[in-house]
């Protein structure tokens, strides 16, 4: 029997880091499986819009290929400059597929960027359908007397905050049928010793999930989420020593670490009608990780 492609990978990982956050993908290496060839698109996003912060690489990136071979149309929102080449290369795997595609350097952690962000896209798609708010920050500390007033704030500002504000712009051009998807994460139903600040956005943000589904399911906006776990994507080096990178996912009941792939397919189900009779759900993408806690 062939090993799984998605194993494969793992098993040739060596330590590495980065210095600065959220990692730029073009430095991996391996590089994070984005676009799975066994994956074909059947028009579940036909005509479609999407918006995917932290569209650049990672989970975003692997997102907008599978959302692109659905058919629809892609925005992808990004941070910094460093992360141009990345942006660059998603936007090359959209219209690849298809799909029209456009890039936008922002700061979410504003609630004056997103409303502009918005505005832009709605200028330049002439509609919004789906919003995956999925940019994130993570910065481990062993204590909470390790954590400033600046690292909680930033990362809440970003995770959170970013959120919400994306969320509030995007529903004023939505309509029934559109859906917003959001990021959690396993740290949010696990809890996580070294990243207590992130865990807690996290836990906001399904909360904020199911809250917001009930808010809005009277004008037939559904809202949900994806949880993942361990994946490979360049906020892993961008945050952990390269011992930490090594083991990353091996304590998993599946003993590895997932690829940006193996979650898009959520992405896809949430974002379209085969999901039309779920709101305020969260599906996990963790390799049984919150099942064997």
């Amino acid at each position: 029997m062939s090993q799984n492609p998605y194993e494969k990978i793992d098993d040739n990982i060596s330590g590495q880091t980065q210095s600065t956050q959220p990692g730029v993908e073009e430095k991996m290496d391996p590089a994070p499986i984005y676009d799975d060839p066994n994956f074909k698109g059947a028009d579940k996003l036909k005509g479609k819009t999407a918006l995917i912060t932290g569209g650049d690489s990672g989970i975003g990136r692997a997102v907008a290929v599978a959302y692109a071979k659905e058919g629809a149309n892609v925005a992808i929102a990004y941070l910094a400059d460093q992360e141009d080449e990345d942006a660059d290369k998603t936007i090359e795997l959209i219209e690849k597929y298809g799909g029209k595609a456009k890039k936008y350097q922002t700061d979410i952690s504003s609630d004056q960027n997103c409303k502009q962000l918005i505005r832009q896209v709605i200028e330049d798609f002439g509609k919004l359908n789906i919003l995956v708010n999925n940019a994130g920050k993570q910065f481990p500390q062993k204590s909470i007397e390790d954590i400033t007033e600046e690292q909680l704030k930033e990362t809440f500002e970003t995770n959170f905050f970013g959120l919400f504000f994306m969320s509030k712009a995007a529903i004023t051009h939505m309509k029934k049928g559109d859906c917003i998807v959001n990021t959690s994460s396993i740290t949010a139903y696990n809890g996580s010793p070294g990243l207590l600040d992130y865990s807690a956005t996290k836990g906001a943000i399904t909360s904020f999930t199911r809250s917001l589904a009930l808010n809005l399911s009277d004008k037939g906006i559904r809202v949900n989420a994806v949880a993942p776990g361990p994946i490979w994507t360049p906020l892993i080096p961008a945050t952990f020593d390269a011992k930490t990178v090594d083991e990353h996912g091996a304590d998993t009941p599946m003993k590895r670490r997932g690829q940006p792939a193996e979650n898009a397919p959520a992405y896809v189900f949430l974002a379209s009608q085969d999901s039309s009779y779920m709101t305020g759900q969260t599906i996990h993408v963790d390799g049984g990780d919150f099942v064997g806690s």
